[in-house]
């Protein structure tokens, strides 16, 4: 990938309360050196992260994870064929091209925060002087450029992980290793140096940054298959602790923004997320009336996704602690501890504790509410009652990808097929400029 320029607009990038009392400059304005000469420029810059991996609607990380996950395991439908690129995805297989405006933008916009976060990182010592403000910038940017190389591990079967001219690509497990390295690294300096008030202060708020590293190394060393370090990094995680990225009127909840609030771009495809067979969820289940509501107009969808996209002002979760239970439950099957397994996935089928709000809207799901797991002691049994729950508890989150490859069901041209690809193609642009790009994936 040809250098990366930073261009992050932070005109609205405050939230609420927060926008009146500083005023941050615009690095479009700077060169590079003087984006990373003083704290207030690394601070800036932290904020800018943020930006730019959560807002600007359907050009966000955020949408087109969602987007790109859902369509292709029939998470979500299409209502409008007229949205083309989603519709494509929507299709498969060959009919999503080099050119698709969502794989672009995700393949863009994680690759943009990525290179602006190791920015940060290598001049974080700017700020040696403050060392608690150190802290929470090494931890805020490593949290920030691990996001970015784990969504880019999601989707595709290779991605760049540093900057540059024509810079190569490594391994799926090459950018999940090098996440957890930055995520591991970060821990260590929060650790020694706790990150001060002077930071969180100036920050926008809303990230646990402890929690939030230690839940992001259970996350991606789950995906790597790392299942003891995934196991470790989950038990240092606080099932109390709330991560979310904040949102307002002006920097807006980009899932409800660009799709959930209409009727014109995708909705969950029914009331059961498109889970059918044995992955149906139980109808008491008490998580899916949180998830959606029956539609207003059901001639056009039966169901409109409510979550955590119900208003410009909804928070996101960075992580909700139901993932950190099931990646207990998972790796423990996967280790075969199928006692401690059933253990963790009952703590999270039995809960039935209320979510915790942020100006009366949900950070997390209310508990499952359901009996005890009842089913086969085995193992295949087990894991497919997690991968159950994960599709219910992270629904329109981004993941179901992931799961549908890590848990080995049915993929394109198999019968019963769960997804209509196994990683994306590499978008246009990123081969027009870097002579490194591999071939594409046939899937």
């Amino acid at each position: 990938m040809k250098k990366i320029i930073l261009t992050t607009l932070l005109g609205s990038l405050l939230l609420g309360q927060y926008a009146c009392q500083r005023e941050y400059i615009n690095p479009s304005s700077l060169n590079q050196t003087q984006a990373v000469s003083s704290i207030e420029s690394l601070l800036t810059l932290c904020n800018g992260l943020q930006y730019r991996y959560t807002t600007g609607g359907a050009l966000s990380v955020l949408y087109n994870a969602t987007a790109g996950a859902g369509l292709t395991t029939n998470e979500l439908r299409v209502l409008n064929v007229g949205n083309i690129e989603e519709a494509n995805l929507a299709a498969g297989g060959g009919n999503v091209g080099n050119g698709n405006a969502v794989v672009r933008n995700l393949w863009t916009q994680s690759n943009l925060v990525r290179a602006n976060a190791e920015l940060i990182l290598a001049n974080a010592e700017v700020a040696s002087y403050e060392p608690g403000t150190k802290s929470g910038i090494v931890g805020y940017a490593s949290i920030f450029r691990a996001l970015s190389l784990g969504t880019l591990a999601q989707f595709f079967e290779q991605a760049p992980v540093t900057t540059g001219t024509n810079v190569p690509f490594v391994s799926k497990a090459q950018v999940l290793a090098e996440a957890i390295k930055t995520l591991e690294q970060a821990a260590t300096q929060v650790s020694a140096t706790p990150v001060s008030a002077n930071f969180t202060s100036r920050i926008v708020p809303g990230i646990d940054i402890p929690n939030t590293i230690q839940a992001l190394i259970a996350r991606y060393a789950l995906f790597a298959g790392d299942y003891d370090k995934a196991l470790a990094a989950a038990g240092r995680v606080s099932l109390t602790s709330r991560s979310v990225f904040n949102f307002d009127d002006n920097t807006r909840n980009p899932l409800f923004e660009a799709a959930f609030q209409t009727l014109n771009v995708y909705q969950p495809t029914n009331a059961n997320l498109g889970l059918t067979g044995a992955l149906a969820p139980d109808p008491a289940d008490k998580r899916l009336p949180f998830l959606t509501r029956t539609s207003s107009n059901t001639a056009v969808t039966p169901v409109v996704a409510t979550a955590f996209y119900t208003a410009n002002n909804a928070p996101i979760p960075v992580y909700v602690p139901g993932e950190i239970l099931l990646i207990q439950a998972e790796a423990s099957a996967r280790k075969g501890d199928l006692t401690n397994a059933v253990t963790f996935l009952n703590w999270f089928r039995t809960s039935t504790a209320a979510a915790t709000t942020i100006n009366n809207l949900p950070t997390a799901l209310p508990g499952a509410g359901l009996p005890a797991y009842s089913g086969p002691s085995t193992a295949d049994a087990i894991l497919l009652e997690i991968y159950r729950n994960r599709n219910i508890e992270l629904a329109f989150q981004g993941f179901r990808l992931e799961d549908s490859r890590r848990f080995g069901r049915p993929g394109p041209s198999a019968a019963g097929a769960e997804r209509n690809r196994n990683f994306f193609p590499y978008p246009r642009t990123e081969r027009e400029n870097n002579t490194s790009t591999p071939p594409d994936p046939t899937i």
